[in-house]
Formats: C-alpha cells, sequence, structure tokens
C-alpha cells in the first residue's frame, strides 16, 4: 500500500473546503502549568459533532456518478455513521448504515435524521455485514479508516494544526481507534512541520494500536475487550492495514489513558474549556493532563476529536 503524500492531502482540503468546518486552534491558558502549554482542535464543531465529516465527504465526493448511483454502505460505532448519512444527503446518495446495538442512542438517532438507513447487529457482525450487502445490492463500500480518501480526509486536521499553531509547536496528540485520524494528521504533519512529534492516545481498555506499535506487527484485540471503555469511538479491535503503515512511518509512540483520567477530562473540558466532549473525544487531551511523564515536550496541541455524547452521561460525569 502507498502512503498518503501531500498531494493526497492537498486535494483533500480543497474538496472538503465549504463542508468541513475548518475548527480553529484554540489557545487554553487554564492548561499551562508553568512549564507546558495545550492548544485544542475542537473538531466538535464540525457539522455532524466529529472529525469524520472530513473523511466521509472526501471519500463520497470522489465516487464517479455510476458509484454514486448504486448507493454506499457504512459500519460504524457512530461518528462515521453520522458523517457517511451527512454527506451522501449533501450529494443526493443512498446510504446504508450498519451499527452495533451498543451505539449510543444520540449516534443512532442523528444518522437516521441525516437520511441514512440504519441496521442494528451485535457488535461481531459490525465489520462483517457491509461486505456482504456490498455483494448483494452493489453498493459501494464506504470503510471508517482503511481507506487511501478517507486518511487524506482526516489528514486536513493535520494540515490545518501545522498552518495555525505557533512556532513553539512540538507535540500533538491525537486519539486512535481504527488509525485513520492519526494517519492522516501525523502524515500531514511530518510532511509540512517534520520536527513536530506525534502521539497517539489510547485508552488503557483498548491499546490495540500501542501494543501493534510496539511489536511491529499488527495486533487484534477481543471485542469482548475493547468494548470494556466507556470511549465507544475508540472500540475497534485493531487499527486497518492502511492506517498501520502510517504508523510505523510517521507516529512517535502511544501512550494510554486510564478510565477514570478519561471521565475526569470530559468534565474539565466542560468546565474549563466550554468544551463538550464525549469520552472518545476526551482521550486526547487527557494524556496531556495525566501523562506528563511520558510525554517530551513543552507546546501541546491536542485534537477533541468529536462531541456526540449522551446527555445523561455528561451530566453523571459532570456531577461526579
Amino acid at each position: 500500500m502507498s502512503l498518503v503524500g501531500l498531494e493526497e492531502l492537498r486535494a483533500a482540503q480543497q474538496r472538503i473546503a465549504g463542508v468541513a468546518v475548518r475548527t480553529p486552534l484554540l489557545p487554553c491558558p487554564w492548561a499551562s502549568d508553568g512549564a507546558r502549554r495545550l492548544w485544542l482542535k475542537p473538531e466538535n464543531l464540525q457539522p455532524t459533532g466529529a472529525f469524520k465529516t472530513r473523511g466521509a465527504y472526501n471519500r463520497l465526493a470522489a465516487l464517479s456518478e455510476a458509484e454514486r448511483a448504486r448507493g454506499v454502505v457504512a459500519q460504524s460505532s457512530g461518528n462515521h455513521a453520522q458523517a457517511v448519512a451527512y454527506a451522501a444527503g449533501l450529494l443526493g446518495i443512498k446510504a446504508v448504515v450498519v451499527m452495533p446495538d451498543t451505539s449510543p442512542a444520540v449516534k443512532v438517532e442523528n444518522t437516521r435524521s441525516f437520511g441514512a438507513e440504519v441496521i442494528l447487529v451485535a457488535p461481531d457482525e459490525r465489520d462483517t455485514l457491509p461486505a456482504r450487502l456490498a455483494a448483494e445490492h452493489g453498493y459501494v463500500w464506504v470503510p471508517p479508516y482503511d481507506d487511501p480518501y478517507i486518511v487524506a480526509g482526516q489528514g486536513t486536521v493535520g494540515l490545518e494544526i501545522g498552518e495555525d499553531a505557533p512556532d513553539e509547536l512540538d507535540t500533538v496528540l491525537v486519539p486512535v481507534s481504527g488509525g485513520g485520524l492519526i494517519s492522516g494528521v501525523a502524515a500531514a504533519l511530518k510532511l509540512t512541520c517534520p520536527g513536530v512529534r506525534v502521539i497517539g492516545v489510547e485508552p488503557e481498555l483498548a491499546a490495540d494500536a500501542q501494543e501493534s506499535l510496539r511489536r511491529g506487527q499488527l495486533t487484534v484485540w477481543p471485542t469482548a475487550d475493547t468494548y470494556r471503555t466507556i470511549a465507544d469511538g475508540l472500540r475497534t479491535p485493531s487499527v486497518g492495514e492502511l492506517p498501520f503503515e502510517h504508523l510505523q512511518a510517521y507516529v512517535d509512540d502511544i501512550v494510554t489513558v486510564s478510565e477514570q483520567e478519561i471521565r475526569d477530562t470530559v468534565a474539565l473540558l466542560a468546565r474549563r474549556g466550554r468544551l463538550v466532549a464525549e469520552p472518545s473525544g476526551a482521550v486526547a487531551p487527557a494524556a496531556y493532563f495525566h501523562r506528563a511523564g511520558e510525554l517530551d515536550g513543552r507546546v501541546f496541541a491536542a485534537v477533541v476529536s468529536g462531541g456526540n455524547v449522551e446527555p445523561k452521561l455528561l451530566a453523571d460525569l459532570l456531577q461526579a
């Protein structure tokens, strides 16, 4: 497989302009400890509440007219689902989305509200049913991360960080699930700001990517293990094959955070940052607040990847 290059990243940036929001890089003086500073990239401000809008629109907009006429099928725990449904609606494409029956209700409802047909299945079936539906109905399969157009679309987050960051920026923290986001961000930053370190962040209960990167071999975790984490968007059993190549080429390290640290960071971002982050979206900043000893750096940017959190869960985390 070929790594996504600067040409593909720039093309994605042009393709999604006017659809995905160019989110700001927010300074966080309240997070400074005298030795370190933090900037946040609030992808929870996207039209569908997460960065996935970028990759999904880039993939669908690049389809031929014949492919658009066939319709698309995708699988997702929620944020890719909403993004595909939203992009398909803008482009007039039929969308079918397979979601695990453990998905937060707010993500299921939002996906349907954008016009997609939603099929709920057991978690183990999420990644196998789309292939069957594509074969039976002729749909174009739009995977959540193992696709160069998806990687390039998500990589526009990295292009924007590089363009907006202070000169002193030395470390960027990115959540890891299937690997599409960190692959694109790492490629963009290493190709435009080669001195910046890119660190992935995962829940301790779904740390397959950390194990894969450190072993130098793609590792799969059982679904029963990854589904223990509150970060429902980061429960994939392994990173994709294309993302794994990007991790090996561009990512400096991957660290993990605990469930309590994720919960605490959701509340902290709401109270001090005025940002609504779902648990998956709080994982990267959680590393800044709770893993300082594992991170070499003075000026950080952390991606808040999404804000599609159940209202009751958010209320519980704020009251804790």
